[in-house]
């Protein structure tokens, strides 16, 4: 929990009420700052929000870490659903389970809207929070520090704040004014994969029609199909397809090609989606990308979130990285007080690697969701680790552990994944699987390996 407060008397604007916002607004004034918080889509806890993506988010450590420093953790929780591990289905509907760790380690399904929303209500708790909504940055001032806005009237307006926090993301106002200037690096990549939304109904008295502790992926080489659970017994589904090609979107243009497509790929799921074609047809096609950009700050503005790191989901880290962000600004406020422009610059210097790092991760790992977690070597090499982790618990750990429950920054999490798939291929290569059986031997080679 938060304890040091300070009183400076500094105006922090956040550019953005999604959850990086409405995350770091609390964590502001918990220190006792006058936070003013701009957001230009509706109040969310009005019911009238009509906006956003709809795709569940996977909670695990580094967010709830997050979530336990302003206290919301449990409740956040108590509407999430655990997953321990990922249950492939083959065409033929075989399934094969794969637990992300120990028995007890689980990433949570939940709801991007619920958790915004949680975080807006703690956020109105606080009277040196001021919300602002329908209100769209239009175009800031990096050297005065002054930001323009445009309400829902259409009438402009300025703001100026002693420090800017972009919270806006992938498509930020305040980055975009920050690239303007000369030696400011941005790239923009699109993956050739869109995705669409679909859903897996509840079964009878809202049951789940499938195991609903687990993330499924139906892996079929260049595409895929996952499903996370809702507490209303529904999965939401995502197919993520090739925009071009002989198996893409480009080739699903009517009810027949789409109805035949499933049948041919995903023949387990069609008894289960009875709004298949409707979903298909009115829910649009979504774009990934990976937006990397530097500096992050600005005399005193800074990036944070997707503003300064979009990167595709298939780590679940988006929101679990924008989460620590906030995190790690705030123990830069801690460990250096009231100074801004050190903040600001520590804080850009913990962050910007491991943003990269996650980026690389998320594409990575995109692969083996689609063309490996099916293959029998790819398996055989994970059950090799589960015994590794199985039998020294804490001693050796995979690349996954140390990105999803753990707090290690990411760029060692990269590394060490290295390290382990040279050392899992050591194992197969030298026949030393059955000794590994034995836990004195495993132990000795680890600690062999990893010094």
């Amino acid at each position: 929990m938060i304890t040091k407060f300070v009183t400076m008397g500094e105006k922090i604007v956040l550019v953005g009420g999604g959850l990086a916002g409405s995350l770091m607004s609390i964590y502001l004034a918990k220190r006792g700052y006058e936070v003013h918080l701009y957001e230009r889509r509706d109040d969310m806890r009005t019911g009238q929000y009509q906006g956003g993506r709809s795709i569940n988010l996977a909670l695990s450590t580094r967010g709830i870490t997050a979530l336990e420093k302003v206290g919301l953790v449990d409740e956040i929780l108590s509407i999430s659903i655990p997953m321990y591990g990922r249950m492939m289905h083959s065409v033929s509907g075989d399934l094969n389970y794969q637990a992300y760790g120990r028995d007890d380690q689980a990433i949570y399904s939940v709801s991007r809207g619920e958790l915004n929303i949680k975080l807006l209500q703690l956020a109105d708790k606080y009277s040196n929070i001021h919300m602002y909504f329908n209100q769209k940055c239009v175009n800031m001032n990096l050297d005065e520090n002054i930001a323009t806005f445009e309400n829902e009237n259409g009438e402009k307006y300025d703001v100026k704040g002693d420090v800017f926090l972009a919270t806006d993301g992938a498509f930020s106002a305040l980055r975009d004014a920050m690239i303007r200037n000369p030696r400011h690096d941005f790239s923009q990549d699109y993956q050739s994969h869109g995705y669409k939304e679909l859903e897996i109904v509840p079964g009878p008295n809202s049951t789940f029609q499938m195991e609903e502790k687990a993330l499924h992926i139906w892996p079929r080489s260049s595409f895929m199909m996952i499903a996370l659970p809702n507490p209303g017994g529904n999965f939401t589904c995502t197919l993520f397809l090739p925009y071009e090609g002989e198996v893409s979107f480009e080739h699903l243009n009517n009810d027949e090609e789409v109805m035949e497509f499933f049948q041919t790929y995903f023949p387990d799921s069609i008894s289960m989606m009875p709004k298949l074609l409707e979903d298909f047809r009115n829910n649009p096609i979504g774009h990934l990308s990976t937006m990397r950009t530097y500096p992050w700050v600005k005399n005193r503005s800074a990036l944070m979130g997707d503003a300064a790191h979009a990167i595709v989901p298939f780590y679940g880290q988006g929101m679990n990285c924008s989460f620590e962000d906030c995190v790690i600004l705030d123990q830069c406020i801690e460990e250096i007080g009231g100074d801004w422009n050190n903040i600001l610059k520590e804080y850009q210097k913990s962050r910007k690697p491991n943003a990269d790092a996650i980026a690389d991760l998320a594409i990575q790992n995109f692969v083996e969701m689609r063309d490996l977690v099916g293959l029998p070597d790819f398996l055989h090499k994970k059950s090799i680790e589960k015994k590794l982790v199985d039998a020294l618990p804490g001693e050796y750990r995979t690349q996954y552990e140390r990105v999803t429950f753990s707090n290690d920054p990411y760029r060692e999490a990269l590394l060490a994944g290295e390290k382990n798939d040279e050392f899992i291929q050591h194992i197969i290569d030298n026949d030393l699987e059955e000794k590994i059986n034995d836990k004195t031997f495993a132990k000795s080679l680890v600690e062999k390996w990893f010094g």
